[in-house]
């Protein structure tokens, strides 16, 4: 018998976008996600396999109000809109069927449920098995004796389907399918936002349709008393039989769609592969470029899994041996936790895993007490073999804790993903291997029976004794994860350069790479004792505050329970209510900055919380990362988390100790150098402003820096039409936000919140700025607008982001899109200014043979514990190479300071 196939497009797709793929946002390097797009076809891949179908349709909804819109408003009202992330994707998938000859049907007023009940029953006359497959139950009602519903399940990362024709539909609801729609219009979809009758759930609605038969009937025998309901049961059905009924109608699937396609459209015929080559190309879909053999002849196949693993063993000697020859090394470290408080990272490495790219070998090597990470120290030392692995830092420390310094650092592969998509964080191996070189790990380790897969294909460890099956399947990954790792090396050293983003790549990233390790491996002291007090004088404060509060108040109460809190304002003090949650009143920090004017109680409860966070967050939160050891915090620093390439700061975030009120700014004196040490903070000046006058060029920008006047001072006398000595503080400080708004893509709306002005006056300064600073505004234009046309920016040293927001549907999306487009060049070159200081400093400390180190970088600002004897040095260093990181219009200017402690510096 032939098969007809239908799928629900806008179903599959969501599924595909939120569950396949664990997750994991695929995405290509000009910022196009594709996870949807990817998940999608590998669910109708399979399927047409397992069916082998003569016939296909696809069915999509359309924007356009449907019938049951008009019907209800409320209908699907409490539906959030569509992610952009898979709105962008909507489109492209419906050009990927187009091109595989899959007819495509959506038609205004109805919904893809329609499509598929009215083409089901279509099917059905014309003698066909029909198997409809979506994510979304409803179609239970569609099922017949010759209609199968196929619902996808994710289960253990793989996607399998379920099965549901008539019988099934009996045997688990226990009415007919067609009956499925009166159960929901008893019970109501809270999904779709159809109401039902209040307090029926699915168990009594399938109880009384099973006795019943349909609402019509259920009601019937009300009317005439012959049903046997009783009490507030009987009473909700009775007063709520126009709800039941609307809602029968909203969930019955329409099956007299007046669709014209005809049973020879939806015939499955040969792709137009020229175009879907073309299309999987751009989408990076190279594993089903090579599945459906579309090459053009003589074209290199992408498919690197044939052969992909290929673990040898050899003698430890022979490896070093072609290693030391090669003079490269492609390495990963296994590691497993442990929990000795001493290390920064509380593993242990309990394998080398090494690839020799030239013969395509693997190598595993155990590590024991015979065989320790130590005997490797010549290898990972020698500077002459350049060093290729995944997350460089963190083998930079695991080794440093074995006293082993990793030199000759050449490639990181995540820091070349993130350059060639910066807006793209997740970096792991798995994600990675999948973007770059089409090979989903976990799929192909199921494939060997190493992951749990009910349908493997074979298992490795059948005949391995349970004792060394773990060793085995720790082998087989961490082969796979360095073999994986030379691959993507090879794709992403290909884009780096065809982007232009090599220097970038060589010169500046991958240095940082030492840089940043090297920070987090020193660390910064803790004065334990002083951290003490603190505590303790923040403890008091914060019980002298509570008690104030519970004065004002008149009673005590849980100042932290937002519920209590509202009672006391709002019911009791009887203050003004600005805003309402579903669990009662608001009384977040919005609120509570409205009704400071209301009651001196609000200015209190600001300073309780504030004290509150203080506390937990920088007394006891730092505490628990002082190293018992070294006494000092060692941060992660990472430069691939921001869009814009700044270093960022976590466990914990030493770039985000409050800095705008004095007791936020104490939490710094904690922070000490060693006996015999100083600190030496050096801090750019204005340096995103001075970015900005060398990219827009403007006139007055550059004067202003290069006779070095007061850039603010200036702003206000163009501004406000005033000699630059009558500006007053207030004109300065105005001025000082429309600059570094400007830098940072402000709106007008955002002025205004900042300096407490009409939206008018804002948008008034901002037009009189870019009138006076015309070069500044030509530049904001001409990026945008270049941006648009290429869809990305880039910063002085060619470090790219996308920026497809600017393609967006939703204005609000474009405006953000907007703000990224001029702010990335100047904070991102602000930000490769400041790592090429880094490295040249650190490069030429060591040159020098100093034993100070960078302990800290915050944004524009870097800071060194140095040896007494060593400060003058030091300094001379700093402001030198820092000031030399680059040639622009205009001079970048470095201030030094030195202190006891990082609260005194500056």
């Amino acid at each position: 018998m032939s098969k007809l196939v239908l799928i629900d497009g806008n179903s599959i797709m969501n599924r595909a976008f939120y569950g396949i793929m664990g997750g994991r946002a695929l995405m290509t390097s000009d910022g196009m996600y594709t996870n949807a797009i990817y998940g999608f076809l590998a669910i109708l891949f399979k399927l047409q396999e397992e069916v082998e179908p003569d016939y296909m349709v696809v069915a999509f909804d359309l924007k356009a109000p449907t019938a049951r819109h008009k019907m209800y408003e409320g209908y699907k009202a409490n539906r959030k809109g569509m992610p952009d992330e898979l709105a962008m994707q909507m489109p492209v998938i419906k050009e990927i069927l187009k091109a595989m000859n899959i007819d495509v049907v959506e038609m205004e007023g109805y919904e893809a449920d329609d499509v598929l009940g009215t083409l089901s029953r279509y099917g059905e006359k014309q003698g066909l098995e029909v198997v409809i497959l979506s994510g979304d139950r409803d179609t239970f009602q569609l099922a017949t004796d010759k209609v199968t519903i196929r619902i996808p399940r994710t289960k253990g990362g793989k996607t399998e389907t379920e099965e549901y024709d008539r019988n099934k539909i009996i045997e688990t609801y226990g009415v007919e399918p067609e009956q499925l729609k009166d159960v929901k219009g008893l019970q109501g979809d809270s999904s779709d936002n159809i109401p039902g009758v209040p307090g029926i759930g699915e168990k009594t609605a399938l109880n009384l349709i099973q006795k019943y038969k349909s609402i019509e009937n259920l009601y019937k025998k009300i009317e005439r008393n012959e049903d046997d309901l009783k009490g507030k049961q009987r009473e909700k059905i009775v007063e709520n039989k126009e709800l039941a009924e609307l809602s029968k109608v909203l969930g019955t699937i329409n099956l007299e769609v007046p669709i014209t396609d005809k049973l020879e459209d939806f015939k499955v015929e040969p792709w137009d592969k020229p175009k879907v080559l073309e299309l999987f190309k751009k989408l990076k879909l190279n594993r089903y470029i090579d599945r459906f053999s579309l090459r053009e002849e003589g074209e290199e196949s992408a498919n690197i899994e044939e052969n992909l693993l290929n673990i040898v063993d050899k003698e430890e000697d022979k490896i070093k041996e072609e290693i030391i020859k090669n003079k490269k090394i492609v390495f990963y470290l296994e590691s497993k936790q442990d929990l000795n408080e001493e290390k920064i990272i509380k593993e242990k490495i309990t394998a080398i895993c090494i690839y020799n790219e030239d013969n395509n070998e693997a190598y595993y090597i155990p590590l024991n007490e015979e065989k320790d990470i130590y005997n490797w120290k010549e290898i990972f030392e020698n500077k002459d073999i350049k060093k290729t692995g995944i997350n460089l830092t963190k083998e930079y420390i695991l080794l440093k804790q074995n006293d082993i310094t990793l030199n000759g650092i050449e490639y990181d592969v995540q820091i070349a993903s993130y350059i060639l998509n910066p807006s793209n964080n997740k970096l792991d191996i798995e994600r990675l291997s999948f973007e770059h070189i089409g090979v989903d790990i976990i799929e192909y380790l199921q494939n060997l029976g190493i992951e749990k897969n009910e349908n493997k294909q074979l298992n490795l460890f059948d005949e391995v004794s349970q004792d060394n099956k773990q060793d085995e399947i720790d082998k087989y990954k961490s082969s796979l994860y360095v073999t994986v790792i030379s691959k993507i090396k090879e794709k992403t050293s290909k884009k780096l350069e065809e982007i232009g983003a090599k220097e970038l790549f060589e010169n500046i990233d991958m240095p940082t790479v030492e840089v940043l390790s090297d920070m987090q491996w020193n660390g910064m002291y803790v004065d334990e004792k002083e951290l003490e007090e603190f505590g303790k004088e923040l403890t008091n404060k914060i019980e002298s505050v509570t008690n104030v509060i519970y004065e004002m108040a008149g009673e005590e109460f849980n100042i932290n329970s937002t519920k209590q809190l509202g009672e006391i304002l709002f019911e009791k003090m009887k203050l003004p209510v600005y805003k309402k949650t579903k669990s009662g009143y608001s009384t977040d920090v919005d609120v509570l900055e409205r009704l400071k004017k209301d009651d001196p109680i609000i200015e209190q409860i600001l300073e309780y919380r504030q004290l509150v966070k203080l506390n937990s967050t920088y007394v006891e939160g730092l505490k628990q990362y002082i190293n018992p050891k070294t006494h000092r915090i060692h941060s992660f620093f990472h430069q691939t988390i921001t869009a814009t390439g700044r270093i960022s700061s976590t466990e914990p975030n030493l770039q985000n100790i409050p800095t705008r009120f004095e007791l936020g700014k104490r939490v710094r004196k904690v922070f000490r150098p060693e006996d015999g040490k100083v600190y030496l903070d050096a801090d750019y000046s204005q340096i995103e402003l001075r970015v900005l006058a060398h990219v827009s060029e403007d006139e007055h920008m550059i004067e202003a820096f290069k006779n070095n006047e007061d850039i603010h001072k200036q702003a206000a006398s163009k501004v406000f039409k005033t000699p630059i000595e009558e500006v007053t503080k207030e004109q300065r400080s105005n001025a000082k936000a429309v600059n570094f708004g400007i830098v940072y893509g402000i709106s007008d709306f955002g002025l205004a919140n900042q300096l407490n002005i009409p939206r008018k006056k804002a948008k008034q300064y901002i037009n009189e700025y870019l009138e006076q600073y015309s070069g500044i505004k030509r530049f904001m234009d001409g990026v945008t607008e270049k941006a648009k046309e290429q869809g990305y920016v880039e910063t002085l040293f060619s470090r790219r982001r996308y920026i497809p927001e600017l393609k967006s549907n939703n204005y609000m999306v474009r405006q953000f899109g907007a703000r990224a487009a001029m702010n990335t060049p100047i904070q991102g070159t602000a930000a490769d200014i400041m790592k090429i200081a880094m490295i040249n400093v650190s490069k030429k400390m060591k040159q020098e043979n100093l034993e100070s180190k960078i302990v800290l970088q915050v944004h524009d600002e870097m800071m060194i514990e140095a040896k007494k004897e060593e400060a003058q040095k030091v300094k001379e260093i700093m402001k030198k190479e820092m000031e030399a990181a680059i040639q622009l219009k205009v001079p970048l200017i470095v201030d030094v300071s030195e202190a006891s402690n990082w609260y005194d510096c500056k």
